[in-house]
């Protein structure tokens, strides 16, 4: 890892000779955002979280939380992103607030474990809902090796667009936008229409006996989460995006609104056709409904839906992931070679095709449950250093933020102790306190990589 000094430091107003240019516009930026986090989780998580929280009152109340999470989470980045609308988000922000370690320790995490792992776990859902379309089952062999050979063969696609231009990243990803909420929109309006009225919903009884622990509830919240996490990923980007200070927030703000709204919409609908008991046993929700609904030309709707959302969130997590190893390289935080800027497409086209390289490594070792959980754990330790940053940096005396999180200090305390309940949750969990304990002690290891490398002319 590279020691020299980055070509911009923290607070200068100089610009970088790897600077990139900004092109991303307002809908641009709500399609990086939504077609970021609409990915597997919609139409994957409802069976698992079914399963922990059976009945229709903590089902939805577990979305309801995991919405409120991410909007208070959004409505502090908005102020952050907004004052601060640098390449690499959170890693900016951590530094900024906390110094280079614990900055270094998001990177690390992110090269590690956190990008690789989302990469894997969207592709492979991806992969498996293709050849379900094709008329082969995904769940047995040899299919079930040929869903992780599809996956990379995806991931080598979308990083090869991505080299070749934001432009061309950036129009796949509005037109995936645009089709996977117009596809669950669909869905929800066909349930609402067909279903509801034949079976008067599933609604209860509201809380049936044995339907609902705290720790249930905090294990389920953790796969909500997962369905979630994007609303902050395209403050990674931030340095791409034009009138940054105007458009950061909006985008940041709308963008969670719409997805917040979709998906309760979404999980009322499957109430509206499949019991929880059923909804239990559909690891392909979405699916099973529109079968119940109009028949096979259903699945081959929601297939398609689920393809191109999959589709979609790999190019979003490619068009935004390696910008934080890139802003890492153009800090003296990684590799010097990180953060160079293609000649012709004016791309991180070394930092994307390294992160490309890694989700491939992930998604042909790694199982879609253990992609998860590594991505969600390790997420969230670093949620709360980023978001947590707004204490620190309001005490600035030149920070001027564009807009200003409402409720300061409950917003970002909130998302903060949620955190941290979430983390206590799974320690406490004996089937999670091992995988947890992992996550912990691979984010530990790069304290001794950062003082051996970067941390010693620190």
């Amino acid at each position: 890892m590279a020691t020299s000094p980055p070509s911009v430091r923290s607070g200068s107003p100089a610009a970088s000779p790897s600077e990139l240019p900004r092109q991303l516009g307002l809908w641009s930026a709500i399609a990086v955002l939504v077609g970021t986090t609409i990915g597997s989780g919609i139409f994957r998580s409802p069976a698992g979280i079914a399963d922990k929280l059976p009945g229709p009152l903590p089902l939805m109340a577990v979305w309801a939380t995991g919405g409120l999470f991410a909007l208070c989470g959004a409505l502090t980045l908005a102020e952050l992103a907004g004052a601060m609308p640098r390449t690499g988000g959170y890693f900016v922000y951590i530094r900024e607030a906390w110094g280079r370690l614990p900055a270094f320790l998001y990177g690390w995490a992110e090269f590690t474990l956190i990008r690789a792992a989302a990469l894997g776990g969207i592709s492979l859902t991806f992969a498996q809902y293709a050849l379900r379309a094709l008329g082969f089952d995904p769940a047995v062999a040899p299919y079930d090796a040929y869903a992780h050979y599809l996956a990379a063969g995806a991931l080598i696609l979308m990083a090869t667009i991505n080299v070749v231009g934001l432009k061309w990243g950036s129009l796949v990803q509005n037109v995936t936008t645009v089709a996977k909420y117009g596809g669950l929109v669909i869905i929800v309006l066909l349930a609402f229409s067909l279903g509801l009225p034949k079976t008067g919903g599933y609604f209860t009884p509201a809380v049936p006996p044995g339907s609902f622990s705290v720790s249930a509830f905090g294990l389920a919240l953790v796969s909500v989460l997962w369905a979630f996490d994007g609303w902050g990923d395209l403050a990674k980007v931030s340095g791409e995006v034009a009138d940054p200070r105007r458009t950061l927030p909006k985008a940041i703000v709308l963008g969670t609104l719409a997805i917040i709204a979709i998906y309760l919409l979404a999980n009322l609908a499957y109430l509206s056709v499949l019991s929880v008991e059923e909804m239990r046993r559909a690891p392909l929700v979405a699916a099973d409904v529109a079968q119940r609904l109009i028949g096979p030309v259903g699945v081959t709707l929601v297939s398609l839906t689920v393809l191109i959302s999959t589709f979609g969130s790999v190019n979003g997590s490619l068009l935004t992931g390696p910008r934080i190893f890139f802003a890492m390289a153009d800090d003296g935080l990684f590799f010097r070679q990180v953060a160079s800027v293609h000649p012709k497409f004016q791309t991180p086209y070394i930092a994307i095709i390294m992160t490309g390289a890694l989700g491939v490594a992930f998604v042909l070792l790694r199982s879609f449950e253990q992609l998860a959980d590594i991505f969600v754990t390790a997420s969230l330790v670093f949620y709360i250093l980023s978001i947590g940053a707004i204490f620190k940096l309001r005490r600035r005396p030149d920070w001027n933020p564009p807009v200003r999180t409402p409720l300061y200090p409950l917003v970002p305390a909130l998302f903060c102790l949620a955190v941290l309940f979430l983390l206590g949750n799974a320690l406490m969990d004996p089937a999670q306190r091992v995988p947890t304990l992992g996550v912990f002690g691979v984010i530990l290891l790069g304290v001794p990589v950062f003082y051996l490398t970067v941390g010693r002319k620190g």
